[in-house]
């Protein structure tokens, strides 16, 4: 990956994603998921509350 400026957030889940053993391809997946519903949101995914994650 490019060196760039991370959340904590963004470290944690590369770490967790990296101790379950998933290969880079699939990490880019879930970081790229991540990213657009990050923006579907309009803010942090980790402020996303229930309701948020029925629509």
């Amino acid at each position: 990956m490019t060196e760039e400026k991370m959340s904590p957030l963004r470290q944690r889940m590369i770490e967790d994603m990296r101790i379950r053993g998933m290969g880079d391809k699939h990490q880019k997946s879930h970081i790229r998921a991540i990213k657009d519903f990050a923006a579907f949101l309009g803010r942090s995914p980790d402020t996303a509350t229930p309701e948020d994650l029925r629509c």
